[in-house]
């Protein structure tokens, strides 16, 4: 049959809010038991009020009680909430914030193995491995609230008597604690205000003393330098070998420091021009697995926005050809110890979800064989997905990514001479970056005719150091000139990419991403502040200067080199007037189009009252802006019927708009 000449943007879809969101179970990490080689994985359930669950991956059997929600706050986006050793799964639970351990075949009670209080946060905990009732963790205690009071430690869980014990103070941060094989060492990444882990730190090796607890007798910083360079992700090798990424040449690229000669030599002689660690807003999602011993190193890295796979056999040099694998994204690599190389990690593609899969690996043939453990069908018919498009727009030295997903639905077809209607997608962070695996909700607003344009501004993740340094110092002005930009040079009659309609664009976003939307309603040129139709802001920063005041410890100073550079960090620039000017609250009776803010009530990153200053400065003058704010939802919506509302509300808007 053929298909129905309807206007674009105005087609029925069955990717309804409601069927996209029930059952959608998405599955956010997988792990391994760094013993026995049992596999697990973590679903996030919307229509469980978003918990997290720990599953074994082969039975498909829940390991933790229907009251547990496996999930840490520790930075308040957590991660490193979960570990399985020799049996046992350890984990974090949201609810007391305490660290528990249970059977991994989910038989018995949970054993709770930190004091009860509702003050401390624990993430990234590793078991020693001979001493099973002694674990590292990062404690994050908020026993003082105030984000300048807050401290961040490492620390020793003793499982036998609920105990936790000082272990290293000092550094503001801490993540990546790992054991050496004896137990005799420690290695884990520092770091310091004003940096970000992706900016600037350090990776520091402890001598340790173990009894019936564990103290450091000597220490040394191997790795990473204050303000300059960022280091990470360390693990041990044999010998006395320590895997690491640096970002010294520009990228993030693997090296390996010998702490017996104390040299450190790159894996790759000629640097590799893609990174192979993400950025670490989240703990714990290393994208690197040692194999067969510590003789090879599998690595998911990025390059132009999409992941590779990359095996690296230590001491030689690497082949530059990546593994042949039909991924877009792929994290959270891990070894299966009962084996000498195979893997098993989270991936999605374009066309599927994201799902677990196992890689068996030939270290010499370099094949690879792909299954995927769970193998789920898709919920709706391919037909209906747009497949992604990748651009860069401008020229090579001032390049600006961008990713385009066209109006995909068999049913209809626009009309013969009518562009459709673009929806221009700023990310958060804003250091991060969106990837191009499948997402439903995207989906949703292709299949209704829209065209949906993830723009990777100046400054984001995956393409190296300087480009996402563009946005030192020009956070609210780089990340808004990219996306008017690319909204201009992807509507130009006459330009190369003439895909959608210039009248019928809008801006949407979440967290830095909503500060993106609302600034680009406010801030531009005046020629510039009505090339947008509308704006979407989703739990975004309308006020840097109380952003600078609310936010949580660990972005507290973030905003400093983003809105001063360095200049701001050597004491030489006062960056409240430049908040002041960027802050589109104060700028708001330059905002000509209508304002969609949604709004999570007990969100700590960007506190309501972000939202709320921007309604009530618009309101004021008469403007056009709803405002939702959903209960029960922190940075970010995860409950069944707040992720429905939000995404038929956000149609809703578009649509009034343009009188569909």
């Amino acid at each position: 049959m053929a298909p129905t000449v309807a206007p674009y943007g105005s087609w029925s879809t069955p990717l309804s809010p409601e069927t996209i969101v029930k059952g959608a179970n998405s599955i956010t990490e997988a792990f391994v038991d760094d013993v026995n080689g049992q596999i697990f994985h973590i679903e996030s359930r919307p229509s469980e009020k978003g918990r997290n669950v720990v599953v074994d991956s082969l039975s498909l059997k829940d390991v933790v009680g229907k009251d547990v929600n496996v999930r840490s706050s520790v930075h308040e986006y957590g991660g490193g909430h979960v570990t399985a050793h020799d049996g046992f799964v350890y984990y974090s639970n949201f609810a007391d914030g305490r660290v528990y351990r249970v059977k991994s075949d989910g038989s018995g009670e949970p054993q709770a193995l930190t004091p009860e209080t509702k003050v401390h946060r624990f993430a990234d905990f590793r078991v020693h491995p001979i001493n099973p009732d002694l674990l590292v963790s990062v404690l994050e205690d908020h026993t003082n609230p105030r984000p300048s009071d807050v401290t961040n430690t490492l620390v020793i869980i003793n499982a036998s008597n609920q105990t936790v014990t000082p272990l290293k103070s000092g550094a503001d941060f801490y993540a990546s604690p790992a054991f050496s094989p004896d137990g005799q060492k420690l290695t884990y990444q520092q770091w310091f205000h004003p940096d970000m882990p992706w900016e600037a730190a350090e990776i520091v090796v402890a001598d340790l003393n173990v009894s019936d607890t564990i103290s450091i007798s000597t220490e040394k910083t191997i790795a990473g330098k204050k303000l300059e360079v960022s280091v990470g992700w360390p693990r041990w090798l044999p010998n006395n070998r320590i895997l690491f990424e640096s970002d010294e040449t520009g990228f993030q690229n693997p090296y390996v420091a010998d702490l017996i000669s104390g040299s450190k030599t790159p894996l790759y002689k000629t640097p590799v021009k893609e990174d192979f660690t993400p950025m670490s807003w989240v703990l714990g999602r290393s994208r690197k697995a040692i194999l067969n011993g510590g003789t090879h190193a599998l690595y998911s890295s990025l390059k132009d926005g999409r992941a590779t796979l990359r095996l690296i056999e230590i001491g030689v040099e690497p082949s530059s050809e990546p593994l042949d694998q039909p991924f877009s994204i792929i994290q959270t690599l891990h070894h299966i110890p009962s084996t000498p190389s195979d893997v098993v990690f989270v991936a999605s593609t374009p066309t599927k979800s994201s799902s677990i899969y196992r890689a068996t690996i030939d270290l010499k043939s370099r094949k690879v064989e792909y299954k995927d453990l769970k193998d789920i069908p898709p919920k709706f018919s391919l037909d209906y997905v747009s497949v992604p498009q990748p651009y860069t727009l401008r020229s090579d030295d001032n390049p600006l990514h961008v990713v385009v997903y066209m109006p995909a639905n068999p049913e209809f077809i626009g009309p013969e001479n009518e562009k459709p209607p673009a929806i221009f997608h700023a990310h958060g962070g804003p250091t991060a970056i969106m990837e191009q695996g499948l997402e439903w909700q995207r989906q949703y607003f292709t299949s209704s005719g829209f065209v949906w344009i993830d723009v990777n501004y100046g400054g984001s993740a995956g393409y190296g150091r300087a480009y996402t340094g563009k946005l030192e110092g020009k956070w609210g002005v780089v990340d808004i000139e990219d996306c008017i930009l690319a909204a201009k040079l992807l509507s130009s009659p006459t330009g190369p990419h003439s895909l959608v309609d210039p009248k019928r664009m809008f801006i949407r976003g979440g967290s830095a991403g909503g500060y993106t939307v609302l600034g680009a309603a406010s801030l531009p040129a005046e020629e510039d502040l009505e090339v947008f139709a509308g704006g979407a802001s989703l739990y975004g920063i309308s006020d840097l200067v109380a952003l600078a005041d609310e936010t949580h410890k660990f972005e507290s100073r973030y905003g400093e080199k983003l809105i001063g550079g360095m200049a701001a960090v050597r004491g030489e620039v006062d960056i409240i007037p430049i908040c002041k000017e960027r802050s589109p609250v104060n700028n708001a009776e330059r905002i000509r189009i209508p304002l969609l803010l949604l709004q999570g009530e007990i969100d700590r990153v960007v506190p309501k009252e972000q939202s709320q200053a921007i309604l009530d400065t618009l309101k004021s003058r008469g403007g056009d802006a709803e405002l939702v704010v959903y209960e029960g939802e922190g940075h970010g919506f995860r409950q069944e019927a707040n992720v429905k509302d939000a995404l038929e509300r956000e149609l809703g808007f578009y649509k009034r708009i343009l009188k569909l």
